[in-house]
């Protein structure tokens, strides 16, 4: 997949919950166009928090069609999580969709692409979109050496991080926490 340009998402699991954050700012080349997206949302009536990379109709799209799967399976993540891929990876349209999201019921973490991935870090944070590794890395200093911050504080002060790093991310910042 091409890499995300405009985003920065993080999600962090500590003490029984999971929180993910994203910057707001949206680019078209090197122009910023807005500064507050909102690239974080819940989903399944609050008990799913999902965050995304890529174009803004594109994440929409599959914004609604992870929760007609949360829907169907009724609230199952993990089984939403891979019918979505398997539909995304074989449908042809969706397969042009130019996004990966981050999806928690606040104890799991999947990242799901167009490939047709449904990845289970084996890390306790998973950052995605152009600062998504600087957000990670802060991350997982954060939860090695700051055990008394929660992962609310960690994601956001992450995808701060990513912000003074990447020129492609903001510091208006959306968290979200399960």
């Amino acid at each position: 997949m091409s890499s995300f340009k405009g985003t920065t998402i993080v999600a962090v699991r500590k003490d029984g919950h999971v929180a993910i954050a994203g910057d707001g700012q949206v680019t078209a080349g090197d122009t910023i166009l807005k500064s507050n997206a909102h690239k974080v949302r819940t989903l399944y009536d609050g008990k799913v928090i999902t965050g995304f990379a890529g174009t803004t109709a594109d994440a929409f799209t599959l914004f609604e069609l992870f929760e007609a799967k949360l829907k169907q399976f009724n609230g199952d993540l993990t089984r939403s999580a891979v019918e979505l891929a398997k539909q995304w990876r074989v449908d042809k349209q969706l397969r042009q969709l130019e996004a990966m999201m981050l999806v928690s019921d606040g104890k799991r973490i999947f990242l799901i692409n167009g490939a047709g991935d449904v990845v289970d870090p084996e890390r306790d944070a998973i950052g995605i979109g152009s600062g998504g590794n600087y957000a990670l890395s802060a991350a997982l200093a954060y939860l090695e050496a700051s055990p008394g911050l929660s992962a609310e504080v960690i994601a956001r002060k992450s995808v701060e991080i990513a912000a003074k790093l990447c020129i492609y991310t903001d510091d208006s910042i959306i968290v979200e926490v399960l």
